[in-house]
């Protein structure tokens, strides 16, 4: 069906061409637009998809008639994996622009001085509450400035952030233990793990996910077996020499994200090791590093776009809602975790 036939009054599609697209009404689509929280993800999904076939743009005009005051949200990042990082900020724009507010993105340095200049700069802008994505959902420094600016603030990722700071996460100590046990249905009891970066909270509940599985199933791990890394492929290269250099090498690895693991499939490779005959290898996060290496990772698939979606819609409630005179409270927001199996497991090799 053309555009044209699907706006038979011709010009501009409105909010109802979109809502007939979609099959939902005017007022649900108007919800969607402008991030409102009681939406289904199916709903909100259909109505996207509308705007997006109609190339729908709200009337600016019409939305400062009706009183809608600009909202401005400041994002402040600080990701070494730029695949994670690039779905983050899809999400975030992408929900930003559906809420009508504006997303001020403010890059920074992983220490202290700068998170804290980063932070004060985006403050000094004027934004009416910020976003914090990993590892700065984690810095002690940046919580309590923004906890003591009084402005509205969402942590992505962080496990339990302090005083009135909302969050977004997974259950990352849950995922990382239904993981390691997948990895042990699969015959495998000598399984290496490379830990993330310890500025991380997240790092630490994947670990303990894995010591949780293992424990349960009666095997001790081998002090030798977790190795640190860094969130980085760099790190995850270290860290797979370290494991596969053993004088009994893992027969599986499990890295706390897909850069390391990916690092590790490469090491294998350049060792003649076949990924999963003689080693399988296993990620967390679902980044695009996961489909696009040989062979693809089984891994953890952390909705990283949605969460940050929800952060931003998070963030727009509770500053309308101080706007109109409310408070809305600290959120918390645990999203779902999926286990996605491919190519780069297998059981482990025979003797």
């Amino acid at each position: 069906m053309s555009q044209k036939s699907l706006r038979p009054h011709g010009g501009a599609p409105t909010i109802a061409d979109v809502a007939a697209v979609a099959g939902f009404s005017p007022m649900t689509v108007s919800r969607v637009i402008n991030g409102k929280k009681n939406v289904r993800e199916t709903t909100r999904k259909a109505v996207q998809a509308a705007i997006a076939k109609l190339s729908y743009s709200p009337n600016q005009a019409a939305r400062t008639l009706a009183g809608a005051d600009q909202i401005r949200i400041g994002l402040v990042y600080s990701n070494p994996s730029a695949a994670y990082l690039s779905r983050f900020l899809l999400g975030s724009l992408e929900q930003a622009r559906l809420s009508q507010a504006q997303l001020v993105i403010e890059k920074c340095d992983n220490n202290a001085i700068d998170e804290e200049k980063a932070v004060r700069d985006l403050l000094m802008t004027g934004v009416d509450g910020v976003i914090l994505s990993p590892p700065l959902c984690d810095s002690d420094v940046t919580l309590a400035l923004l906890e003591a600016s009084g402005k509205a603030a969402v942590a992505v990722a962080n496990w339990c952030p302090p005083g009135t700071i909302s969050v977004v996460r997974i259950d990352d100590r849950a995922a990382a233990a239904a993981m390691t046990a997948h990895i042990l249905a699969l015959g495998h009891r000598r399984i290496g793990y490379v830990i993330g970066n310890p500025a991380h909270k997240a790092s630490e509940q994947r670990l303990q996910g894995f010591r949780q599985a293992m424990a349960a199933a009666g095997i001790d791990i081998a002090p030798e077996l977790v190795v640190q890394g860094m969130f980085t492929y760099r790190s995850g290269l270290a860290a797979a020499e370290q494991l596969l250099d053993l004088a009994e090498p893992p027969t599986a690895i499990f890295a706390g994200n897909d850069d390391m693991a990916a690092a590790i499939v490469a090491v294998a490779h350049r060792r003649h090791l076949s990924v999963p005959q003689q080693l399988t290898v296993c990620g967390f996060d679902d980044t695009d590093f996961a489909e696009s290496i040989w062979p693809e990772l089984t891994t953890i698939h952390q909705p990283i776009a949605d969460m940050a979606r929800a952060a931003v819609t998070m963030l727009v409630s509770a500053i309308r809602a101080h706007r109109a005179g409310r408070h809305e409270g600290k959120h918390e927001a645990v999203l779902e975790y999926t286990l996605i199996r491919r190519d780069s497991e297998g059981p482990p090799p025979a003797g």
